[in-house]
């Protein structure tokens, strides 16, 4: 053994772990579609998934349960939400069978194609190689495997949803594109809410299925498996063609070795039966193809944190940063004016909490110029929901609720000491409710589109860390502001911006870029099909390969690029196979 190599004796140690054509790591909307693609390909699969499974009915919804949702290993926490905060942002992510797709809001928009830009900013560039022609069949072809679906507006209850309707009649106020853009939910043909989705048990999890139940609980996943989420289309047909799906197996690191990598993660205990004071226990696979699809953060950190076994890696890792421009604004307390009574206005009624969460979006264009005649970006806008336990949250914090219920107290032992007669006591208890009309009047914005690119990516005492300079992208969040402020004006609402807006702080759930596409090594860490340069077999397919932000919700773009991106590893590996060895 003293002749031996310490590359061959590491691969001694493996010689009896499981092979694979092709590891993929994370299951969201890269991993999952790239994992079925090459499933479909006869290719044999391992996915490494360090999250839970989360089948209808087991998302939180108690607060002891919800604070427990979190994802923090290190606290035995392996919850859905994993936050990461930075100096300048902080980014919401998800951890679990299907990734993102658990609580994103189901919208598919492709990125318009006056979009895929070839400018440079100061400091940087952005600089797209591919165009919305290259990624139009794979758009169709996702479209169709999540049963793409518009927010119904020919029959009811859906025609008549308020915020919609609001939404519809600002833009067409303030003269700017609207759209029901597709959603991947099931709302039946015909829609009807809450109705059994025929066949629907024949998923992953074996669970029954039923349409939207319109009850804006999105983004905490669904618990009636409404949502065409990753883990019921994706996943669950990879899992029919024979996929090696793990669940709580965390990739930690990844080495190059001959005719393939060696991929080593730790097996999480989810339970809560171990021992709590024991170390995880570590797994090693051996894949002739490596997939990372952890996610713009996930991915970056472990390409930073295994650097080493990767020297020839671009100098391009880590940058292209971007939020994806997310900005959130408030509209408040809705008025209209009363028909036939001048000068007279009512509450109007917004109902956030009716329907999914975004059904409806409008469009400012990057052509367009600003109200000082700047350039404009580009951005969308889109109505946003929560879920209906929310609205007593706010309605009846403790304050408000106490000095309520004070008064109708009152008002009885006012009425014992001077025996009324008076027993009925609706009004009473109804003022002590309160009206709801806050909430009932009100409702968020969702802004997304074209912030700049110039965050970059880096380890600290060996933690992910991000320098953002915000000053770049001011003039589009000004822009958006002060559009969010018109649309809110246009339904006779007040306006509100996120508070951290004033802080100089933004929080995103798409964070793009850290290993970006580009036409060279210098340029960019993988090519236009996502292989990563210097490293044949290694790809990466996940919203970390953005060379900039996407401007819509980006899940319909990472897997559209992660769909074209398995054609070509299947060729590449069918080419190889071929060869003699």
């Amino acid at each position: 053994m003293r002749g031996k190599s310490r590359q061959q004796l590491r691969l001694l140690e493996v010689a009896s772990v499981d092979v694979f054509d092709a590891v993929v790591v994370g299951s969201g909307f890269g991993g999952s579609v790239t994992a079925f693609r090459l499933a479909e390909a006869d290719l044999s699969v391992c996915l490494l998934e360090r999250g839970q499974p989360f089948p209808p009915g087991s998302f939180p919804r108690s607060p002891r349960d919800t604070a427990k949702n979190f994802w923090d290993p290190d606290s035995r926490l392996y919850g859905m939400y994993d936050m990461w905060s930075f100096s300048k942002l902080d980014a919401l992510v998800s951890s679990g069978l299907g990734g993102g797709s658990l609580i994103y809001a189901n919208v598919l928009i492709r990125k318009p194609e006056s979009w895929f830009v070839h400018e440079a900013f100061d400091g940087g560039y952005e600089d797209w190689p591919v165009t919305l022609q290259d990624l139009d069949p794979y758009y169709q072809r996702v479209e169709d495997m999540l049963g793409a679906q518009r927010y119904p507006s020919d029959v009811k209850p859906y025609q008549d949803t308020p915020k919609t309707l609001a939404m519809e009649q600002a833009a067409a106020r303030l003269g700017l594109p609207w759209e029901r853009p597709k959603l991947a939910v099931s709302f039946g043909d015909p829609a009807v809410p809450g109705a059994p989705i025929p066949g629907g048990e024949d998923n992953i999890h074996h669970s029954p299925r039923f349409t939207c139940k319109l009850v804006g609980e999105c983004d905490l996943g669904c618990n009636f498996g409404s949502k065409n989420s990753l883990d019921f289309t994706y996943l669950s047909a990879a899992d029919r063609l024979g996929a090696d799906i793990r669940t709580g197996c965390e990739v930690r690191s990844f080495e190059p070795v001959p005719q393939g990598f060696l991929v080593s993660y730790i097996k999480h205990d989810a339970t809560g039966d171990g021992d709590p004071h024991a170390s995880p226990e570590l797994h090693t696979l051996r894949a002739k193809r490596l997939v990372l699809s952890a996610g713009t953060l996930g991915t970056t950190y472990l390409l930073l944190r295994n650097r080493s076994a990767f020297p020839a890696l671009s100098p391009a890792l880590g940058t292209h940063f971007s939020g994806n421009g997310d900005f959130l604004g408030l509209v408040l307390k809705a008025r209209r004016s009363i028909q036939g009574r001048p000068g007279e206005t009512e509450p109007r009624m917004l109902e956030p909490s009716f329907g999914p969460v975004i059904t409806s979006a409008m469009r400012v264009d990057r052509e367009e110029n600003g109200e000082n005649g700047e350039s404009v970006r580009g951005f969308y806008i889109e109505d946003a929901g929560y879920p209906e336990f929310l609205n007593w949250l706010v309605e009846h914090n403790v304050l408000t609720m106490s000095n309520r219920v004070a008064r109708f107290l009152l008002r009885r032992g006012w009425s014992q000491l001077t025996g009324t007669a008076k027993s009925r006591v609706g009004r009473q208890l109804g003022d002590a409710m309160g009206k709801g009309l806050f909430t009932a009047t009100s409702a968020p914005l969702l802004g997304m589109g074209r912030d700049v690119p110039n965050g970059r990516m880096f380890l600290r005492d060996g933690h992910l860390d991000l320098a953002w300079d915000l000053t770049a992208s001011a003039p589009y969040f000004d822009q958006m502001n002060t559009t969010m402020k018109r649309v809110s004006h246009s339904i006779g609402g007040r306006y509100a911006s996120s508070p951290l807006w004033w802080l100089n702080r933004l929080i995103t759930v798409h964070p793009l870029g850290g290993a970006p596409m580009g036409r060279h090594e210098r340029e960019g860490v993988v090519d236009s099909f996502g292989r990563v340069y210097g490293y044949p077999g290694l790809s990466i397919a996940d919203g970390s390969v953005m060379p900039g932000p996407v401007g819509p919700n980006p899940s319909l773009t990472i897997a559209a690029l992660a769909d074209r991106s398995a054609d070509r590893i299947i060729e590449d590996h069918r080419q190889h196979s071929a060869e003699p060895t």
